[in-house]
């Protein structure tokens, strides 16, 4: 018996010898990597054509594919080399042997899809959502079965979980415009790539953001009556707000938006059932404590906005309502914590506990993390790290912006740049502001 696979395999790195006739078939050597311990076989592949190989070669061998329902390009036969035709080839060693080379020839790993996506993927208006509302959830990318069922049951949240996200990471992009790690996004569906598979401050401060930001956009999504299971805040009058203040108005419906951000976002990590002590138990329980702190940042920033009511605006009388703050000191508060974040690992009962114990305990207001930022100073496909070869950096700083550190000490090259700006700009009555466009030259300072 012979045991086959099919298997897409990239010929670059294929050794084909046709040296022994052209009735032999065409021998495909992978030298040093079919040696697992107790199999003192060396093994070689035979490839088969097939339609889409485009090799012609014969073989009367027969062939078992165990992967036949899969559209891959070439069948393959494996035995061992001194084994004459006819002998039995024990099949457990055969399929351990296939599987091994399947995970070394496969370079390129597809990411993990995340709802983030909804911020890189254009979504079509809410009113679309209703007509053939099923297929339609379920064709959206990077939605977990449970994000699925709400976005059945919620069609028309799912514009503004969109710009809830897109908020997340442009806010992202600005708060770290001067590191490393930019925030950049590599793709639609994974967004950031494999950076986020790991368990980092920055994983961090990005699950923290992008809650927030679902947080922002719904809650306002309700105020402005564009959500049919919501409307104006119903917040309990503020304690410290004047007696003679009105508390009414149409205010951002926080408590709405928490909730349904809670229920939508940390869906994923709640339908994961990772092992106790795992390390998957270890970032479900980073994720979801890191989602509730950005949720947090916005309860705490929201303030009550007053207006004033009266004859020739006397102020005798105050209208205030629930407000949600802007967005940029959102970002503010949730960048100091991530220079603060704590470094967690999980204790013998499956609980997160502070690395260094003698720094004073997280709180829930906090962000955390249990791996170690990765270097960001070079290109890595295994880390994600995109690298600082390119980006701008400013010569006379001495900060994560300057050359120095942007650069990593690598250097950084100089160029003339023209840039466009506006300029002599004038108050017109009433009410706009003109402004002519003058264009400068500057020095600018990449890093090699």
């Amino acid at each position: 018996m012979v045991c086959g696979v099919d298997h897409r395999v990239d010929r670059s790195t294929a050794t084909l010898d046709t040296s022994r006739g052209p009735n032999r078939k065409t021998e495909f050597t992978l030298k040093d990597i079919l040696n697992p311990p107790g199999l003192h076989w060396n093994y070689w592949f035979d490839f088969v054509s097939t339609p889409e190989s485009g090799l012609s070669t014969t073989s009367d061998w027969p062939r078992l594919l165990i992967c036949g329902s899969m559209n891959l390009a070439m069948g393959c036969v494996c035995r061992p080399v001194s084994w004459p035709p006819g002998r039995i080839l024990d099949s457990r060693h055969c399929v351990f042997a296939v599987t091994l080379v399947m995970l070394l020839m496969q370079v390129v790993v597809v990411e993990t899809n995340t709802w983030w996506s909804l911020a890189m993927n254009p979504l079509l208006i809410p009113e679309a959502y209703i007509i053939g509302a099923q297929p339609l959830c379920s064709q959206l990318v990077g939605l977990s079965p449970g994000q699925k069922k709400l976005c059945q049951l919620y069609q028309d949240h799912m514009q503004y979980i969109g710009e809830g996200a897109k908020t997340g990471i442009r806010e992202c992009q600005y708060q770290f415009r001067h590191r490393r790690w930019n925030c950049s996004t590599v793709d639609n569906s994974s967004v950031f790539g494999r950076v986020m598979q790991i368990g980092s401050r920055e994983t961090a401060f990005m699950y923290a953001i992008s809650a927030a930001g679902v947080v922002n956009a719904v809650s306002r999504a309700c105020r402005e009556g564009e959500l049919n299971s919501c409307g104006c805040s119903r917040a309990a009058r503020p304690k410290d707000l004047p007696r003679d203040w009105l508390w009414g108005g149409c205010g951002d419906n926080l408590d709405y938006g928490c909730r349904f951000s809670k229920q939508f976002v940390d869906a994923r990590e709640r339908e994961k059932t990772p092992l106790k002590g795992s390390y998957e138990s270890a970032r479900k329980l980073m994720n979801l404590h890191n989602n509730e702190a950005g949720r947090r940042a916005v309860l705490e920033l929201a303030h009550a906005s007053c207006k004033c009511h009266g004859v020739s605006g006397s102020c005798s009388l105050k209208t205030c309502w629930l407000q949600l703050a802007d967005f940029r000191k959102v970002g503010d508060l949730l960048k100091e914590k991530y220079d603060s974040a704590a470094a967690m690992k999980l204790n013998s009962r499956g609980r997160m506990v502070q690395m260094h114990s003698k720094f004073n305990a997280p709180t829930g207001d906090d962000l955390v993390y249990i791996d170690p930022s990765p270097d960001y100073c070079l290109k890595n496909q295994s880390t994600g790290s995109l690298g600082t070869v390119g980006r701008l950096c400013n010569k006379t700083s001495e900060g994560m912006d300057g050359c120095e550190l942007m650069c990593c000490g690598r250097g950084y090259d100089q160029f003339k740049a023209e840039i466009v700006e506006r300029c002599h700009c004038k108050f017109h009555w009433c009410c706009y502001v003109k402004c002519k466009r003058c264009s400068k030259t500057v020095d600018q300072f990449v890093c090699k």
